[in-house]
């Protein structure tokens, strides 16, 4: 089982740690060396705010980019804050779980094309939904070269990410996506904290299941009211 997972907004203030290194997936290295320098060259623009879509108060978030050759670097389970890594909760996690995270859990990232979250990355502000000079929409750059490495990873593929993220690699009849529900209703601010109940609960379970059909059963004996349909699972939220 693979769990796909957005990266957040939200990240921890610097890292501890070497510069960036190894990362999983070294295939994609010579693309993310691509996405790095068009980043840094993107952060020294005049109107670099408005190329990567951030307000005037966000600024501060350029040094950051432009740092990220020589900067600290975190765990990408430590580094990714907000409403949805506060549920998944990885640092409490029993050892067990945490393992099967490690080999489970798949973050996409506009920089990085996807982590594990053991991969040891800086702190740094782009978001998948950027058109970023000059290679373009970035999950339509990202597309084929992660396609090539995941596409080969066997599985059930337990999609939670928002539709930005969701772009950048198309699993196939073997994905489910999660959709929350309120009242009969899509909802996005809860949707975060649900998807990140609904991660760690599969991973606390030491679940494995193969189809949609199992997914649906063990998230009802979980204690989440679901309903299956076509390539992906309503989880209805009070």
């Amino acid at each position: 089982m693979l769990i796909l997972l957005p990266p957040s907004e939200g990240k921890a203030a610097e890292g501890n740690g070497p510069a960036v290194g190894e990362l999983s997936f070294p295939a994609l290295d010579r693309a993310r060396r691509r996405v790095v320098s068009a980043l840094v060259k993107a952060s020294r623009r005049r109107d670099a705010l408005d190329v990567l879509g951030l307000s005037p108060g966000q600024a501060p978030e350029l040094a950051k980019n432009l740092a990220l050759k020589t900067a600290p670097t975190l765990p990408a389970a430590q580094l990714y804050t907000g409403v949805l890594y506060d549920n998944l909760g990885l640092a409490t996690l029993s050892p067990e779980a945490l393992s099967r995270a490690e080999e489970s859990v798949l973050i996409f990232s506009g920089l990085w094309g996807v982590l594990r979250i053991t991969d040891r990355i800086p702190p740094y502000r782009l978001s998948m939904g950027v058109t970023l000079p000059p290679l373009g929409g970035l999950a339509a750059f990202w597309r084929p070269f992660v396609a090539k490495e995941l596409d080969r990873l066997p599985g059930l593929v337990v999609d939670l990410r928002s539709s930005t993220y969701a772009a950048a690699w198309k699993p196939g009849d073997r994905a489910v996506a999660v959709r929350v529900l309120r009242d009969g209703k899509v909802v996005s601010h809860m949707a975060k904290a649900t998807r990140g109940e609904v991660a760690r609960a599969l991973l606390d379970s030491a679940a494995e299941p193969a189809t949609p059909d199992e997914l649906a059963k063990v998230l009802q004996d979980l204690g989440y009211a679901v309903r299956p349909a076509p390539g992906r699972i309503d989880v209805s939220v009070g």
